[in-house]
């Protein structure tokens, strides 16, 4: 083993020990300080002496905080949704590093911390019209607690700056849902539409959207009046592609109301025969609601279809994430108990 334990005082230890030499083979050492028991110090060394040798050692005190967010969203993709790790790389591209990332990390205070949410408060946006939304600088600090939550893992850091910190607290905002005769007037309007089937299964079944867009044929038991969530679509820059559902309790059976069974009935023969007509032939694996040629539909684009769609008609305004909600507000009014609403969302 290449260095030493050292006693600095009572349950404090220094521990000293060789780095690779640099590139004009002059030796390199590095000291770090351990509380607690000397087990505990001699464990430290041992694995910092094992990183050494794999070459997997990081000098805390040389890494800006910009080096280690690029290193942990490196880690993070490997257990996080593509779409996910994207919002989480473009705030802290755009806005943790340039305003933190120039810090050493061993020295990023709370204080650095608060001045970047009320600079982002006050002027945060990119185009440079004015603050970023309360809600938009909480995203940055949750992002930024995850980050700097694993560099404690890491021992990068022996506590996490983001503890202390009190992060803005934006204005609730209830999302709205439409009661049963504003759903009627919106299925009605969308009745002979493409939307028709994904808005029906999204008011009865509270599926998402990216759920809806993924189910396939196979997935639905129309005897059976259910259908399973198997896999859902997502959208990033680059481009479109299958997941597995939002959490492990997404991946669920839902059963469907006779008026969903018949039009999903109805829409399975329209689509049979519009493929027997373009000479495509069946598929078992044919999504239920697909864009053209029977590809998979882009959620952006069916996103801003829904939208224009729904500001046409002469009711409050509605996105389609909404009627997920609009459909858990029905079963509760009609006495579903909470749970059993929660469980079929």
């Amino acid at each position: 083993m290449r260095g030493s334990i050292q006693k600095r005082g009572k349950g404090s230890w220094r521990l000293l020990f060789d780095l690779p030499r640099d590139h004009t083979g002059k030796r390199r050492q590095k000291s770090v300080t351990v509380r607690g028991t000397k087990k505990k110090a001699e464990a430290e060394f041992s694995r910092i002496l094992a990183e050494v040798e794999s070459g997997g050692f990081v000098d805390p005190g040389n890494v800006t905080v910009a080096e280690y967010l690029e290193k942990w969203l490196t880690h993070a993709a490997s257990k996080t949704s593509a779409k996910t790790i994207e919002r989480y790389r473009d705030i802290c591209e755009q806005h943790l590093i340039p305003a933190l990332g120039s810090q050493q990390l061993q020295k990023l205070q709370s204080v650095h911390i608060q001045e970047h949410y009320s600079q982002a408060l006050q002027g945060g946006r990119l185009d440079g019209q004015g603050g970023l939304s309360a809600r938009t600088v909480l995203h940055h600090h949750r992002i930024l607690r995850q980050a700097l939550k694993q560099a404690v893992k890491w021992r990068l850091l022996s506590f996490n700056p983001t503890d202390v910190v009190e992060p803005p607290r934006p204005e609730y905002k209830e999302v709205f849902a439409l009661d049963e005769e504003q759903t009627a007037k919106l299925l009605n309007a969308a009745e002979e539409k493409t939307l028709y089937i994904p808005i029906l299964l999204a008011v009865t079944t509270g599926l998402r959207r990216g759920e809806i867009l993924a189910l396939r044929w196979r997935d639905v038991d129309i005897n059976q009046s259910v259908l399973s969530v198997m896999q859902s679509l997502e959208q990033t820059k680059d481009g479109i592609r299958f997941k597995a559902p939002k959490t492990q309790r997404s991946r669920r059976s839902v059963t469907l109301p006779a008026v969903t069974v018949e039009a999903l009935r109805a829409h399975k023969v329209a689509q049979a025969e519009l493929r027997m007509q373009l000479g495509v032939g069946r598929d078992e694996n044919a999504l239920v609601c697909p864009g053209l040629n029977f590809q998979p539909r882009s959620p952006a684009a069916f996103t801003r279809e829904f939208t224009r769609f729904a500001s046409q008609l002469e009711m409050p305004r509605i996105t389609f994430h909404g009627l997920r909600h609009t459909h858990a507000s029905q079963l509760l009014r009609a006495g579903v108990h909470p749970k059993v609403a929660q469980e079929r969302l």
